[in-house]
């Protein structure tokens, strides 16, 4: 018996020396073993490397035990006692003891069968409802009957195989109820249910589970497969934008090149005419001149002989006098009404008005084709205010469309319906019976706007621009049509109308109207903006042309403006 208590006093105290002369980076019982400035003991090679990495890392030097910082780096010197003491330990053939991390924490799961200071579990068994550390798992791989235990990960959560009410392991799956239970309960308050092994149902759930990760899987591999498409969509526009970009810079130069030509040419000719009626002028004043000059001496012979006063003389010497050159007509001399090259800048003011006039209709198709190439998704309406504004586009009106009466100010956004007719010149863009004005701009893509009315009423509309002019038919009338769509804002009511259509709205009323047009989706958008925005009416359809804002005025002194939103 004392014998048997002496081991075990040696094992104790054995044990206590492996925790005491084991190194905390390595786990092992020391090797060179070294002391610090701070007292505690490393393997020599284990504090070198791990200061090492403190030198690429922060540039100091700490013990990895209590953290105490070192400067300049400690000198090593081998503990030649403690060397000696772990030399002693070995002979007795104890091992390294477990260190600290190998310890269960708060957070990691116990060995169940550890006594005092308890080691990390390294997996859990469903059959015995317990976890176990290496050492006390090893009777599972040595005892037939253990083995057939299902061991897995370790897990806190075993007691909730437990049964609350029968303290019995729930091997059972209510299918009634879809719970655990133990075999007391499939007799008790589940009896008659469907009930299965919990094993079996398992076998179906799982099976359940790999056709939904299949799907999954499925899932997965289609939108992997839309991902590279819309990569290689935009690889596409990319390229494609990158060539559109490389040739129309290339043909607009080829333009900019052959206008610069004709300007040339045009100074050519000018400066050439010019110089030839200048030689042509310049040759007739100087013959005018060589004449004035031939007048000017004959004339002095005149005078002289008037002045004779001897008879015979006088009328000796008359014959004898030169006869005068023919003189040159006036109806010779053609002169302008020095306008001579106005004609020439009325010709090429002409060509610009019209090459403005192509240009502005082809750069309103090139950016309808452009705003409408085939992109896979399409923004949905915005939200908020803030939204809208990213939309937001500066339209002025076109004063060319204004009705006679309609006086355009604050740099043609905002429009006053006059008592008296303005000074417009003629143009076959303008509306000669309603009160009714155009903006300049045309709108493709996604377009917000808003207008800001005082009145008796408004109409703000948008229209193809082949809207009818003249007359005083609906053709020409924003929303009788089916080339323009209008919102009807009067103080106490809302209406939409196109093509003669008239819907009532309803709608808080406000002195500001937004619009939303997004052309290539074919919405069209009226809201009434204050402190909030409200949806008045949204159409949905099919836009085949650019439209332009438009803007309907109905008594004297009624207004309308294009806001500058931000």
């Amino acid at each position: 018996m004392q014998t048997l208590l002496n081991s075990k006093m040696a094992q104790r105290g054995n044990q206590m020396n492996s925790e005491k002369f084991s190194c905390s980076i390595c786990l092992d019982l020391l090797k060179d073993p070294v002391t610090i400035p701070c007292g505690h003991s490393y393997c020599m090679n284990c504090i070198k490397c791990f200061w090492d990495e403190e030198e690429e890392k922060k540039k100091i030097h700490s013990c990895p035990q209590c953290r105490k910082t070192f400067t300049p780096r400690p000198v090593l010197e081998k503990n030649i006692l403690l060397a000696e003491l772990v030399e002693e330990l070995k002979k007795t053939g104890v091992q390294a003891a477990p260190a600290d991390h190998c310890y269960a924490g708060p957070e990691d799961v116990a060995c169940d069968v550890c006594t005092g200071r308890k080691l990390k579990a390294i997996k859990s068994c469903l059959v015995c409802l317990a976890s176990y550390c290496e050492k006390h798992l090893q009777p599972h791989f040595d005892a037939a009957p253990l083995k057939k235990h299902k061991l897995v990960a370790p897990s806190k959560k075993l007691q909730e195989n437990i049964c609350s009410r029968h303290d019995e392991v729930m091997k059972i799956f209510c299918r009634t109820d879809q719970q655990s239970i133990c075999y007391l309960c499939s007799m008790d308050e589940h009896k008659g249910h469907e009930t299965v092994p919990a094993a079996a149902e398992r076998t179906e759930k799982q099976k359940e589970l790999e056709v939904r990760r299949l799907n999954i899987q499925q899932r997965i591999q289609d939108r992997e497969k839309d991902v590279k498409l819309l990569q290689q969509e935009v690889e596409a526009i990319n390229g494609s934008a990158d060539k559109a970009v490389e040739d129309s810079e290339k043909m607009l130069t080829e333009l900019i090149r052959l206008i610069q030509k004709r300007s040339s040419d045009v100074k050519q000719q000018v400066r050439s005419q010019q110089e030839t009626e200048v030689s042509r002028v310049k040759e007739l004043q100087e013959k005018l001149e060589q004449e004035i000059a031939e007048l000017k001496r004959k004339d002095a012979e005149l005078e002289q002989l008037s002045h004779t006063e001897d008879h015979n003389q006088f009328l000796h010497n008359y014959p004898s006098l030169s006869a005068l050159s023919e003189s040159t007509h006036s109806s010779s001399i053609n002169i302008g009404p020095l306008r001579y090259f106005e004609d020439v800048t009325a010709a090429v003011s002409e060509t610009r008005d019209k090459l403005q006039d192509i240009l502005r209709e082809e750069w309103t198709n090139i950016s309808l084709t452009v705003t409408e190439e085939d992109v896979l998704l399409s923004p949905s309406e915005p939200k908020t205010r803030a939204g809208f504004l990213k939309y937001s586009h500066e339209i002025t009106l076109d004063p060319n469309t204004a009705y006679r009466y309609l006086l355009l100010s604050e740099g043609n956004r905002k429009v006053t319906l006059m008592k008296q007719q303005q000074s417009y010149s003629h143009h076959s863009d303008r509306f000669t019976v309603w009160c009714q004005v155009l903006s300049r701009e045309s709108l493709t893509g996604r377009c917000y706007w808003e207008v800001e009315w005082r009145g008796r009423k408004v109409y703000v509309a948008v229209t193809y621009k082949n809207i009818s002019r003249a007359g005083s038919s609906y053709e020409c009338f924003f929303g009788w049509n089916d080339k323009s769509w209008a919102l009807y804002c009067d103080t106490n009511s809302y209406k939409f109308q196109h093509n003669n259509v008239h819907t009532v709205l309803s709608g808080p009323r406000s002195s500001r109207v937004g619009v939303y047009l997004d052309h290539r989706a074919g919405i069209l958008s009226f809201y009434s903006v204050s402190e909030t925005m409200t949806l008045l009416h949204r159409v949905q359809t099919t836009f085949t042309q650019p439209l332009y804002a438009g803007l309907y005025l109905w008594g004297d002194g009624d207004t309308a403006e294009l806001i500058k939103v931000r």
